[in-house]
């Protein structure tokens, strides 16, 4: 009877060994495995960095400064010259800067932030497998503080495709991957922080993601990602009063790069819906006298003649509570909001008129240029010789960086020797009125300046301020 026992337990614990030898693996392989779900604990985020960092690039972007030394004479003296003998005129000095890019599709275009290469004369790739090429600038776009590379080389590469990031939330993991400080490939995790952030200084849409990933200098334009391989932002900027990271790190949303890439059928020109409105946020005192649970929405104060809102039926002082379908939060989140829109897609505005509710829907359109795009030069005997003028439109203001709620006419370029320059007018001022008459357009202008008139007074708008002249025949 006890030798049938000791043979059951040994047998028992025979058939235990095996088993766990057999569950061994592949525990160890299923406690590596990406969560499914939230409430899922990692161990490891091997997996998904194996899957994502081979899209990873290191970017090396080289400028050529030239040295300039005066001419003179007695660098043809040999006595004088043999004290110039380490001073090349034609020397050169390389300035380079590091970053990061992410790979978005398999023909080698590269994603990365637009001050990584800004100015460069060449950038170089670098591969997580150490393989180098050249690439070379296909579109940028300063406002979103984004470029796009292409690889100069036919053969295939992996990449990451380029991800919504509408369904993060805070407290989401995630990753970052790229060459902090140039020490080679690098790759920390996180959480997110916060969602539309507002950051100012960084770009034009200040909606970013907040991260504690580290994030340091050389990783920007590296990708942010999810812990299932999505690419859902580029870093682009810490928070630091050291240079390092301090936990609080920002990257720029994956859509407002999707009118960068498909900018590249257009021959690189990137085009986004406008409204043609100016607006504010509603703050706590506002809010209070719209009588609302909490500070949201925008009120416009401005309308663009004949622009999307004003066709819509958009007025001054209207309330607009959500765009879209989604609530407004602030003018930021309202910018966003329409960037990342499609074009010639109808948009539903929920606004409030007078206490009253209203629905209404318009045309997302990018912003209309001049009916006549071709700059006037001023020959004649006024105050404006030399100068070329166009009409300022939408799309031009928002070229050069100024508000495309701008009206009237601005001055493109003026000539050195002419008498615009003698006065002090400048490239980028806007003319707003001519002996009290205000001006609309550049014919205007050049009806105006064929009158004989005693005396010329002048208002231009350069940048905040309004410049006066006074010119006497």
């Amino acid at each position: 009877m006890n030798f049938l026992k000791s043979t059951f337990y040994l047998l028992f614990l025979c058939i235990i060994l095996i088993a766990c030898k057999e569950a061994g693996p592949k525990a160890t392989e299923e406690s590596k495995a990406i969560p499914h779900h939230r409430e899922e604990i990692t161990l490891s985020y091997a997996s998904v960095v194996k899957k994502v960092a081979p899209a990873v690039v290191n970017i090396y972007a080289f400028q050529e400064a030239k040295a300039h030394y005066p001419n003179s004479p007695f660098m043809d003296d040999p006595f004088f010259k043999q004290f110039f003998d380490n001073l090349n005129p034609d020397e050169s000095n390389t300035q380079n800067s590091l970053g990061s890019g992410v790979i978005v599709s398999k023909d080698g275009l590269i994603l990365t932030n637009y001050h990584v290469i800004e100015n460069a004369d060449v950038i170089r790739i670098v591969l997580s497998n150490k393989q180098e090429y050249v690439a070379k600038l296909v579109a940028t776009d300063k406002k979103t503080d984004l470029a796009l590379l292409q690889i100069e080389d036919g053969e295939e590469f992996p990449f990451l495709t380029v991800s919504s990031q509408e369904d993060l939330e805070v407290g989401d993991i995630v990753l970052a991957i790229g060459n902090p400080f140039g020490v080679g490939q690098t790759v920390t995790s996180g959480i997110i922080s916060a969602l539309s952030r507002s950051q100012e200084g960084i770009n034009d849409y200040r909606s970013f993601i907040q991260t504690d990933a580290a994030i340091n200098p050389g990783n920007s334009g590296g990708p942010l990602v999810t812990t299932d391989g999505r690419l859902v932002g580029i870093n682009t900027a810490i928070y630091s009063k050291t240079g390092g990271s301090m936990g609080i790190g920002f990257a720029i949303p994956t859509s407002l790069a999707i009118p960068i890439m498909n900018s590249i059928e257009r021959g690189g020109r990137i085009t986004r819906p406008w409204l043609g409105i100016e607006v504010v946020p509603v703050d706590n005192e506002l809010a209070h006298k719209l009588d609302l649970s909490h500070p949201y929405g925008v009120i416009v104060k401005g309308v663009y003649p004949n622009g999307p809102a004003d066709q819509a039926g958009l007025k001054v002082d209207d309330f607009i509570s959500s765009f879209d379908g989604k609530e407004v939060e602030d003018d930021a989140d309202l910018d966003y909001r329409v960037a990342t829109a499609s074009l010639g897609k109808k948009a539903d505005l929920v606004i409030f008129r007078k206490g009253a509710k209203q629905k209404l829907s318009l045309s997302l359109q990018e912003p209309f240029g001049a009916k006549d795009p071709h700059p006037l030069l001023i020959n004649e005997g006024n105050p404006f010789q030399g100068a070329s003028i166009i009409d300022l439109s939408p799309a031009l203001a928002l070229e050069i960086g100024i508000s495309p709620m701008s009206q009237g006419v601005i001055i493109t370029s003026v000539s050195e020797k002419g008498l615009a320059a003698q006065l002090g007018i400048k490239s980028g001022d806007i003319l707003l009125t001519i002996n009290k008459t205000k001006i609309r357009t550049k014919d205007e202008v050049a009806s105006i300046l064929k009158k004989t008139v005693p005396e010329w007074t002048i208002h231009l708008l350069r940048g905040r301020e309004v410049v006066a002249f006074r010119v006497r025949e």
